[in-house]
Parts: C-alpha cells; structure tokens; sequence
C-alpha cells in the first residue's frame, strides 16, 4: 500500500470532498508536488474528481510551473464534464499563464462559454508579464465591451503595462479611470502607482501617491515602493530622510528595504552607513543584500571593500560572482575579472548571459581585443549562442570599439535576425572608426529594408557626418530626423552639429543653432564650440563658450585651459594671466593625462611627465630610437623631394 493511500486511510477519507480538503491544503503549505500526488491516487481508487477538485490541482501545477503536469491535468478537465465551468476553466488559465505558455492559455480562454473578471485577470496578467503592453489594452478594451466589470486587480495590469511602455501619459490616464473605479484607496493599487510613476521619470507623482496614503494602511511594501523610486532617480537624501520616518512610525525594515535604499547611494559614505544599518537589523547576511552591497562598494570605487564581502560569503550565487566580474570590467581591471571567470567555473557555477556582457562590456570599454575574442569564442561553451543577438550586438559593439571593424562586420553579416539595435550599433562602429562612406552606406540600406531608425541611429549618422567633416549630409540627416521620423533632437545631437559646424569654422552659425536649441545646452556643446574656437581662433566666441563653461562646470580644468590657449594663440597674454588667476582663486587643478597599453592581457598605465613603469628605462630607450628613425625618414622623404628635377 502507498505512502499516499495510507494517509488517505488514516483521515478516512472516503469521499471527494475529504479528498478535496487534502488536496487543496497541501497546496496551501506550499507542497504541490504532494498535492499532485493525492490527486493521482484518487483517480486511481476510482473517485471522479469535482468542479471544485481542478482548481486546487491547476494551482498546484500553476505553482511548479511544469507544462508537462499541467497539460496532463488539462486532459482530464476536457474528459471531465466541468470543462465549461467558470471557475475550472479560470484555474485552467491561469496554470498556464504561470507555466508561461499563453498559447495554451489564449486557447482554453477562447473556447470557455462563460468568464467573469478573473478569468479576464488571468489573462491580462499573463500578457502583462510577458511584455506584450498593446495585447493587454487591446484585451482590456474587448473586456469592457463584454460588460465586465473591472477591479483592482485590473487596474494593476494595466498599471504596469503603462510603466513598461514607459508612457507617462497613458499611466495618468490609468490613473483616473482607477480613481472613477474607486480603487485608488486600496494599498496594493498605490504601491503599484508609486513605483510605476517612479519608472515613468515621474518622481513628484510618486511622492503624492505616497503620501495620500493613509498611514494606518501602509505597509512595509509601501515605504519599499518609495525607496525604489528615490533609488531610480538617486535621491539618496530623500531616501535616509524617509528611512528615519519609516523608523519613528515603527516599522520594520526587510530585506528589500535595504537592496533599495543601497541601490539608491551615491557616496561610498552613504553606502556605509546603509551596510552599518543592515547590520545592525541582522540583514547583512542574506546574499540579495551582500550581493547588492558588493556592487555598491565597487560603483563608488572601493572595490577592495566589495571583493572582502565576496570573499566571506558562505554561499555565492551565478549573481554574486557576476557583481563582483562587473566591478572589475567597470574599474577596467580586466585581468582580475577574467581569473574570477574561470574561479566561478572551476567551482562550478555556470556564467549566464549578464556575466558574458559585461566581460564584452569591459573589453570594449578598455580595448581588450584578445580577452574579447576569448570571451567571443566561449560564447557557445556557456550557453549563450552567437545567434543571440543581444549577445550578437554587444560583440560588435565591443570589436568596433577596439578598432576590429572587419570583425564587427563579419558578426552583423552572419546574424540571421538583426533588430534596429544591430543596425545602429554597426553605424556607430563605423563612425567611430571614422569610416564615413560605409557608416551612411548602411544606413541607407537599413532604410530600404524598412527599419526605423531611433534617436541613437541618427546620433550615429550624425557622429560619422562630423568625423568626416560632410556639413551638408549632416544638415539633410538632421532634417531628416526632426521632419520625416519626427524624433526631437537632443543634446548629443545638438553636440554633433556644433561640432561639425565648428570645424568648418562657421562659428557663428553654430553659435545661432545653440541659442534656437529646444532643451538647455550642456557643458558638452559649450565645450565643442570653445575647442572650435581654439582651432579657429575666435576669441569673441571663445570667450562667450567659455563664460558659460565656467559656471556650469567651475572646477573643471579643460575650459580654463582651452580658453588660455585661445588667448595665448591671438597674443592676448592680458587674457591668458587672468584665466590662470581664476583659475589659481577657484583652486582649479590640471591632472596629467594617462593613457593605458594593453600588453599580453595585461593593462600598463603612462601617466605625463612621470617614469615610474617597471621598465621605463628599455620602453624610452625604444621610443627615442623610433623618433630618430621616424625623423631620419622624414629627412629622406625631403631630400628625395627636393631633388627632383
């Protein structure tokens, strides 16, 4: 006799309904396998399960999110005369909603003769958390027209859907009719509210929401939803000052309370101060918690503190090792985040997708060609395929920016799907590599086989237009854009066109685009107009560019130095003491420039005017017998000229 069948014995159960109690509170201790398992026992001791039996069984099957269980137990609904019965089917579809099957799922909602609002629930969550935003309204609309009536639970799919589409408007308006609804007041609904506006940049309609809340009805998720927001848009300040309200009104700060509040840290003080918190709570050694700390010590450059927190933790998920590799790729120590890359291996976690870009990331970011191309040909090996095109788009992302553009071109060639993504990324490698002609060659292809460009495509245009100097193409793309595909120039375009502008010397021109701009210009397009300035030597202009650059950015040294040399170029001495006591009153500091030369995986870093290399003796020794030889051709070349008849 079975272990199953011996239980059923003991409670005497000999009916359905006892069966049905058994079955539904295994489901309710979490144990859906044993759930599974009364139900197979009592189809085999000849007891017909009831309208009420297939709802505990679907929600067993719903919470392994096995599609194998779940078809079987959909088999016996269709034999069984309850197939029509609202509440089965509704449980049905909602098995494989959650078993990620919404073929299945659109299937039986199909063919159900009746449905009430949580059926119609089910399956806007089901397209909600799949992502498909336009088959949730387009769902929702066919809902109203079947005169159903909404609640809270749809309102939330609708909520979020808005703030996947990022559409501040579209939210608003769910919003409203959510307050028509009279569901605004439920808690759930406008904790959902405040991270959904939070998702849509709108942090002061977060605030609100958070606030309208009745203090007697918030809950812990509530102040999470608001440390979330306050992490999104890094209000740190905000974030400690609502963490000390959430104290003095007593609650208990959890675990997402404190991923929240150390995502949202700017400072590596901040950052201590929420670790000495988590602590102090007894949170510290949860591995979301240490996970999220790691990456927070490495973002804010201490990266020794991270990789002690990595080193004492018991337990390391795929998570954990990623964090810790991306700390490395963003400081730009590629050696280490490779001898952790094969560590993870060796202890057997397998590396997933994050893992691999950010290693691309890195090589890209830093110019490690052969670490990329051994991350490259490991991408089968760790189960992300070439044909993966995120994986596809960051690999020629990262050879284009390590000067590989045959390379980059080989992977855009030999990928079987392309998104705008792709193509963009290739435009762009080519303008980085200053390679005009196939840049715009593209482009053009890419418009004949009907994709869209975005604003990140015309920003790569436009940086190809201005490396090559082609004034007039840039003007006809940056029409283009704002004319044709109606997409609003923003301040990287407008850098672009400054920039190419500026090096026709046609200043002024650039100067009238700056002041008609439809945002505020930044830094970034004063400081392409001052260095135009610098190579024309326009110290009306310059001086203009400059003014601005000193308030927006008073302790950056590069304007004060471009602006010196603009005066010192005209003879303008006068002009070039008074930038150097400016600069001297501001305490503005000029650090020497660095550069970083990677040799046998390993980076070096050159820093002006120092020679403290292991080997600096042999490397200038090489580098002045190469400038005398480079001379000695030059002299040749000259002679050989100058002798001609």
């Amino acid at each position: 006799m079975s272990l199953i069948h011996r239980r059923l014995n003991r409670y005497g159960l000999s009916s359905v309904s006892a069966r049905n109690s058994q079955i539904r509170e295994a489901v309710n201790r979490n144990d859906p396998t044993e759930s599974l398992l009364l139900f197979q026992e009592m189809k085999r001791q000849g007891f017909e399960p009831n309208n009420l039996t297939f709802p505990f069984v679907a929600k067993a099957c719903a919470k392994l999110a096995d599609i194998t269980y779940a078809k079987m137990v959909h088999a016996h609904v269709i034999k069984s005369t309850f197939w029509s019965d609202v509440f089965v089917g509704t449980a049905t579809v909602d098995m494989f909603v959650k078993c990620n099957r919404l073929d299945y799922a659109c299937k039986v909602f199909d063919v159900m003769p009746e449905r009430d609002a949580t059926t119609w629930n089910a399956m806007l969550s089901g397209f909600c958390h799949s992502g498909h935003s336009d088959k949730v309204f387009s769902l929702f609309r066919e809902m109203r027209l079947g005169e159903i009536s909404p609640d809270s639970v749809t309102v939330m799919a609708l909520i979020q859907s808005a703030s996947c589409e990022k559409s501040l408007k579209l939210l608003k308006a769910v919003h409203g009719f959510g307050i028509r609804l009279g569901v605004d007041i439920q808690v759930t609904v406008a904790n959902t509210w405040v991270s959904s506006y939070a998702k849509c940049n709108d942090l002061e309609s977060a605030k609100l929401v958070f606030q309208g809340i009745d203090k007697s009805d918030r809950t812990v998720v509530s102040w999470n939803s608001m440390f979330k927001a306050y992490a999104v848009f890094g209000e740190v300040f905000d974030a400690f000052g609502l963490y000390q309200l959430m104290l003095c009104e007593e609650f208990k700060p959890d675990l997402s309370t404190f991923i929240n509040l150390a995502a949202s840290c700017q400072t590596l003080i901040q950052g201590k101060l929420i670790h000495s918190q988590a602590v102090r709570i007894g949170t510290d050694q949860d591995t979301e918690v240490i996970n999220t700390l790691i990456s927070m010590y490495s973002k804010s450059g201490d990266i020794s503190s991270g990789r002690l927190l990595f080193d004492v933790m018991s337990s390391r998920t795929c998570v954990s090792w990623t964090v810790m590799i991306s700390g490395y790729t963003e400081k730009g120590d590629m050696d280490e985040a490779l001898s952790l890359f094969h560590a993870m291996n060796k202890t057997g976690v397998s590396p997933d997708l994050v893992t691999l870009l950010s290693l691309i990331s890195g090589c890209g970011r830093f110019g490690s060609l052969e670490i990329g191309r051994w991350v490259d040909a490991r991408a089968d090996t760790y189960g992300c395929k070439r044909d993966n095109v995120i994986v596809c788009n960051a690999l020629i992302d990262m050879y284009s920016k390590c000067g590989s553009i045959t390379e980059a071109r080989d992977i855009f060639d030999t990928m079987s799907e392309k998104t705008v993504v792709t193509w963009t990324t290739m435009i762009a490698g080519y303008a980085l590599n200053g390679i005009f002609h196939q840049a715009l060659e593209l482009f053009n292809e890419m418009i004949d086989l009907d994709y869209k460009p975005n604003h990140i495509t015309f920003l790569a245009v436009l940086q190809a237009c201005a490396h090559s100097g082609s004034l007039e193409k840039g003007w006809e793309y940056f029409l283009t854009m704002k004319e044709l595909y109606k997409i609003n120039p923003g301040l990287e375009h407008y850098s672009c066109m400054v920039d190419l502008l500026g090096r026709k010397g046609k200043l002024e021109e650039a100067l009238e685009l700056i002041r008609n701009m439809s945002c505020k210009p930044d830094a970034g397009i004063w400081g392409a107009l001052l260095s135009a300035c610098k190579i024309h030597r326009n110290v009306k202009v310059a001086e203009e560019a400059a003014e601005y650059l000193f308030n927006l950015e008073p302790e950056i040294a590069a304007p004060y130095v471009e602006m010196a040399n603009v005066y010192a170029a005209a003879g303008m001495w006068d002009g070039f003491a008074r930038i150097r006591s400016m600069m001297k009153a501001r305490n503005v500091k000029k650090y020497p420039g660095e550069s970083v030369v990677q040799v046998d995986g390993k980076n070096h870093t050159f820093t002006v005017g120092e020679r403290d290399h292991a080997e600096h003796e042999t490397i200038y020794h090489v580098l002045n017998c190469l400038s005398m030889l480079a001379r000695d051709v030059h002299m040749l070349h000259k002679d050989m000229f100058t002798n001609l008849p």
